[in-house]
């Protein structure tokens, strides 16, 4: 072998040797994203698993062919949502979201143990390095869901499903009855909570006891349609939960709230892509586009319909907040002073029911 020969041959082989790894990189780069969900119900719920579902699907859509999702429905929020995780995370899903406020405690713990993995809580307010909090404003739906009720009740008696007496729900319940006062200052809410997210039996068994309380406009912050069902067959006005519920209750639907997600969840399986994720706490709403009415009943009021329209834009421009004081809790105690905005803060850890709400 000529040197000529020799020296053309090492060249070769050192561009073939540089080469493997870079086609290695390659290959590493093109592996798809592993990412996983888990959901407290069914994605046939019809409300906020169906909801979340529809984001994780969103993702899957958006970036075709860069992730990989997964999902665990019907998962329990006590310890058994622990082994679950952990597999999750074992599997080599390298993004984790947990749907409900009830997993916040075994998401941290698996966090603590996989630090690899990024993981996402929805709800909730305890972080980490490699776990973040989002939640949706749900408040500001509630707020024009309250304002319809206060224009639409003829009794001054309107009804709340709540599930169990979480911020999220206690928030919901507050928002609901402040904005119906605002309307009618006389106006009580009855509450009932059945301890269960996803339950229609007991959905529709505490809805009949509502209407049977005299409430003629209910919401409800459960997941199915069960309690919607009974109010169209005892023709009382209603609210969808999550997603538009109309075609359950098409005579006694006067809108709903829609949980979209789908924006959030590309946004963090982007930041996990690109290498810019960090732990965050996010709270998006109607400006960002999270809470979304569904289209309004074509029989609603026009002058109910241009009330509640109204609340939506000044709640989207920043010039309307419902925890706007003065604001007294159940025993007439002053909670928020006239005029200040409550803040986030104690939002996120609201315990206590304002006056007006009966539970």
């Amino acid at each position: 072998m000529s040197l000529v020969t020799r020296r053309n041959f090492v060249k070769s082989a050192a561009a073939a040797g540089l080469a493997m790894p870079a086609l290695g990189g390659r290959a590493l780069a093109a592996e798809p994203l592993k990412i996983a969900f888990i959901y407290l119900g069914p994605i046939g719920d019809f409300g906020w698993t169906w909801a979340h579902n529809k984001g994780r699907l969103a993702v899957e859509e958006a970036l075709k062919g860069k992730v990989k999702t997964t999902y665990v429905e019907n998962v329990k929020e006590d310890a058994s949502a622990i082994p679950i995780l952990k597999d999750l995370a074992q599997q080599g899903n390298k993004l984790i979201f947990t749907t409900s406020y009830g997993y916040m405690d075994q998401t941290v713990e698996v966090a603590k143990q996989f630090p690899d993995v990024k993981f996402e809580h929805a709800t909730g307010y305890k972080t980490l390095p490699n776990l973040g909090v989002y939640n949706s404003r749900f408040y500001q739906g509630r707020a024009v869901e309250g304002t319809i009720a206060g224009h639409m009740s003829k009794s001054g008696v309107i009804g709340y499903l709540g599930s169990y007496k979480v911020p999220e729900v206690v928030m919901g319940v507050n928002s609901f009855t402040l904005a119906a006062q605002a309307v009618n200052p006389k106006i009580t809410t009855k509450l009932v909570m059945i301890d269960s997210w996803f339950d229609p039996a007991k959905e529709a068994a505490a809805v009949q006891t509502l209407i049977n309380l005299g409430c003629d406009v209910i919401a409800q912050h459960t997941d199915s349609p069960a309690g919607l069902q009974v109010c169209e067959q005892r023709k009382a006005w209603c609210f969808g939960q999550g997603a538009d519920m109309h075609k359950f209750a098409p005579k006694t639907q006067l809108t709903a709230i829609e949980d979209i997600w789908g924006p959030y969840y590309i946004s963090r399986a982007k930041a996990v892509l690109d290498g810019t994720w960090k732990s965050e706490d996010t709270w998006w709403g109607m400006k960002e586009g999270t809470v979304v009415m569904s289209p309004f009943a074509p029989f609603m009021p026009a002058d109910v319909k241009a009330a509640a329209e109204k609340i939506i834009a000044s709640t989207k421009d920043g010039s309307f907040d419902v925890f706007t004081g003065e604001i007294r809790d159940q025993s007439g105690a002053v909670k928020v002073a006239k005029g200040e905005r409550m803040p986030d803060k104690d939002l996120a850890v609201m315990d206590w029911y304002v006056q007006g709400v009966q539970s």
